[in-house]
């Protein structure tokens, strides 16, 4: 069995870096078949010996045991050994097997509602990229007979359990920023910690803690809660306002389900936009060379702060590709970060004589380390540090359950690649709303610059069926009347 044709079978297909789908439809025989595929694809490369290791972790999400359990089963039935090392962040993980020299997979499915779930590969180098991709779809599996369900379940005693948890992946995950940051650095800082269902709230809690920091942890879930620091449901910025009232804390803190997203509040409970902490990320960390997507922010070129920039497709594996880019041209500090909030380091960074190693995967935790101190060692709080942006505001939200085919048809009437008549197809759609249509990018979607210097951006979701607008204006309060707006159009896509 082709992995290829068994995507297209199960409905479970490859979204970024792995394949993600409704957890009903990734049974025990495809996340089996997966796994068989992905580490088929890293021992042909040679970089996985025979009896080598693979390191497993997973979220909090129901259905995320189940899978762990039929990945570690194809892990051990290939003559490897897993390496579990328990419900940790994804970067987490990924920085692990990295350090460790192993393929290590993460089953989660990030932000997106719990009836869905999803199995993230990387190799020993880091995320798989695109090209790896199409080599894991490319692989032959052979299942064990008499083992499955019809439905894709395990036959009775045809299954192991897991391994036993393995602390070490969560221990060098807080080392790693206990060791590069100084000791007491945040000490007499009130933070509020955010936690919910994310699977980073425990290595939150220790870190800033272990900095010096006094942490409440608020907001504890049992059941999962899909948190998306691109799309902030009403109820999240509720409790900041409300947790920020108390007088309390000087910032709140979060991320997403998988911890790879981080979402960070100023003392006023407002949380900041993901393409925001970047910039401010990326200014505190003094790099040199930043690749984003084209969805995010453009106060980062506006800034000045940073010698080379790089606009990128969205999604982590493109992101990745550009940073490499940027090394090989000979830049020395080359970060990269995505709208939802995600920051990745290419190179080594060092301050203080101390060195934080390379993570070229989404990570959350260092992104709020470094706000909280960039604004300590200023003197102003994270509301001022946001403020000393130029005047550039970005705002996001989606419509859900809207069918990625209807998202391409309508946009597609956008990206004839006759300019003239794409222009006047946009200014069509919008009715003169913003003004005249001056140029359209299709990097990634459909971005339309307006004369007025607004923005309108509009792409279908890459792992659900969503349709995403993203608009920027000189005021928050225009962004987001351009949103609504945008939202209103599309809606009407769908009669």
């Amino acid at each position: 069995m082709q992995i290829g044709d068994l995507m297209v079978q199960s409905g479970v297909q490859f979204g970024t870096s792995g394949a993600r789908g409704l957890a009903v439809e990734m049974t025990d025989r495809v996340c089996y078949a997966y796994t068989l595929g992905f580490l088929q694809y890293v021992a042909a490369s040679g970089a996985l010996q025979p009896g080598g290791e693979v390191a497993l972790a997973g979220d909090y999400r129901p259905s995320t045991g189940r899978i762990l359990a039929a990945c570690a089963q194809a892990v051990g039935d290939l003559g490897y050994r897993p390496r579990y090392v328990g419900r940790i962040p994804s970067p987490a993980v990924a920085a692990f097997g990295m350090a460790q020299g192993m393929p290590s997979l993460m089953v989660t499915g990030s932000h997106i509602p719990d009836d869905r779930n999803g199995i993230k590969f990387n190799l020993p180098t880091g995320e798989i990229m695109k090209e790896d991709e199409a080599g894991i779809r490319a692989q032959v599996v052979e299942l064990p007979v008499g083992a499955f369900t019809a439905e894709g379940a395990w036959v009775p005693g045809a299954a192991r359990e897991l391994p036993p948890e393995d602390a070490a992946g969560y221990q060098a995950y807080v080392a790693r920023y206990l060791d590069f940051f100084p000791a007491g650095c945040l000490a007499g800082l009130s933070i509020g910690l955010y936690e919910h269902s994310s699977v980073a709230r425990d290595a939150f809690y220790d870190v800033l803690t272990g900095l010096g920091a006094q942490v409440d942890r608020l907001g504890r879930s049992e059941v999962f809660i899909p948190v998306d620091t691109e799309a902030i449901r009403p109820e999240d910025v509720s409790l900041g306002r409300a947790w920020a009232a108390t007088g309390r804390y000087q910032a709140l803190v979060s991320t997403d389900g998988d911890g790879d997203r981080p979402l960070v509040s100023d003392e006023r409970g407002e949380w900041l936009r993901g393409d925001v902490t970047g910039i401010l990320c990326a200014r505190y960390l003094g790099a040199d060379g930043v690749a984003t997507p084209v969805s995010c922010n453009t106060a980062l070129e506006k800034s000045g702060w940073f010698p080379a920039i790089r606009r990128t497709r969205i999604g982590s594996p493109y992101v990745i590709a550009s940073m490499a880019t940027l090394v090989g041209e000979g830049l020395t500090r080359v970060v990269g970060y995505e709208a939802n909030g995600g920051f990745l380091t290419a190179t080594d960074l060092m301050r203080a004589g101390r060195r934080l190693p390379a993570l070229p995967t989404r990570d959350a935790l260092l992104v709020a380390i470094a706000l909280l101190l960039a604004a300590r060692e200023q003197g102003i709080p994270l509301s001022a540090l946001a403020a000393g942006l130029p005047p550039r505001f970005t705002a996001s939200d989606r419509l859900k359950d809207f069918p990625t085919e209807l998202s391409r048809e309508h946009l597609g009437a956008l990206t004839s690649g006759d300019s003239q008549h794409d222009l006047k197809a946009a200014e069509a759609l919008f009715g003169g709303r913003f003004g005249p249509v001056v140029a359209i990018d299709n990097t990634d979607g459909v971005r339309i610059t307006f004369a007025s210097g607004e923005i309108a951006h509009l792409r279908p979701s890459g792992n659900a069926p969503e349709l995403r607008a993203y608009t920027e204006a000189d005021s928050l309060e225009r962004a987001w009347e351009m949103n609504r707006q945008c939202l209103d159009l599309l809606a009407g896509w769908r009669r």
